[in-house]
């Protein structure tokens, strides 16, 4: 069953109707700032990435996620009663589903005249890391980084109630391939001596 969803993303492309999607299962649905923003403007009730970890976003934004209440409840193995436990201890709830898309860092630093300062901003930090946590921990969570699966993700949640182990499996496969991609970018990008 998905009863968590946690949205970060850049790319906010059907973004409304997957979230609306999931509410309407019953799903509740936690985001982080610009996220949450966009949600609330949408009618989509939504809880903030702040009011879990009770800490604003600092640094401009640069932290966020970046917190043992949201790792903790993307990594927890359902099946681990030490796992379980800890969560019961912090009361931490668990992320059923983590839908993460990054920050454009190769469409910024591709446009002409861009600052170095500029393109280091585009480096999301957060984003790779509950993606690879959560495809990590694919047999009980479900990354979703690409916006052309919401529907089907809806609609197996319509049909069966679940995302069945094959399919988080293959979204487990698109997330680690989305973030080697994207380090593999900035790389390629960086300065060299």
């Amino acid at each position: 069953m998905i009863e968590r969803a946690l949205l970060s993303t850049f790319d906010k492309t059907g973004l409304e109707e997957f979230a609306s999607g999931l509410a309407e299962l019953g799903v509740e649905i936690v985001a982080s700032g610009g996220t949450a923003d966009y949600l609330a403007e949408h009618g989509v009730e939504v809880k903030r990435v702040e009011d879990l970890t009770e800490i604003p976003e600092l640094l401009g934004g640069r932290v966020k996620t970046l917190h043992p209440r949201i790792h903790a409840a993307i990594l927890a193995r359902r099946d681990h009663p030490d796992d379980l436990a800890a969560l019961d201890e912090h009361g931490i709830h668990p992320f059923d589903l983590v839908c993460v898309n990054l920050y454009p860092f190769t469409q910024v630093v591709s446009r002409h005249g861009v600052k170095e300062e500029d393109a280091v901003e585009m480096i999301d930090i957060g984003g790779p890391s509950m993606l690879r946590a959560a495809a990590k921990n694919f047999a009980h969570v479900a990354p979703v980084c690409r916006p052309e699966r919401y529907g089907s993700i809806l609609a197996e949640l319509h049909e069966s109630g679940q995302i069945a182990l094959e399919t988080r499996r293959a979204l487990a496969s698109e997330a680690f391939s989305v973030t080697a991609a994207y380090e593999a970018a900035i790389a390629s990008r960086s300065p060299r001596p």
